[in-house]
């Protein structure tokens, strides 16, 4: 018997124009029963940790990445490193279990 397959889900990057809407394209492609996948990115590891919908391991398809990433282009410190507010959300997805492919 062979172990189910692994759930995909599809980010559209090019709804994606800054943070707010960033959770809300979230929200969309992973479709919790509220339509809640966070607001921030601690709020993002609490809802990858489970009880607000899909829980990894899933794979994430973040389409227009490139684009997104030009908006999420804040510069922030994450664990004592500077990012792009991109780059922590990658990091945040990533740490949580979710595989993410960038298209």
């Amino acid at each position: 018997m062979s172990a189910p397959a692994t759930p995909v889900f599809h980010l559209d990057g090019t709804e994606v124009t800054d943070e707010r809407s960033l959770f809300t394209a979230l929200g969309a492609a992973l479709r919790p029963p509220d339509g809640y996948y966070g607001s921030n990115l601690d709020a993002l590891a609490d809802c990858l940790r489970g009880g607000y919908g899909p829980e990894p391991p899933f794979v994430l398809v973040w389409h227009a990445s490139a684009l997104a990433s030009c908006r999420l282009d804040r510069r922030m410190l994450l664990a004592g490193r500077e990012c792009s507010y991109f780059e922590a959300v990658l990091d945040v997805l990533k740490q949580g279990g979710v595989t993410v492919q960038l298209h």
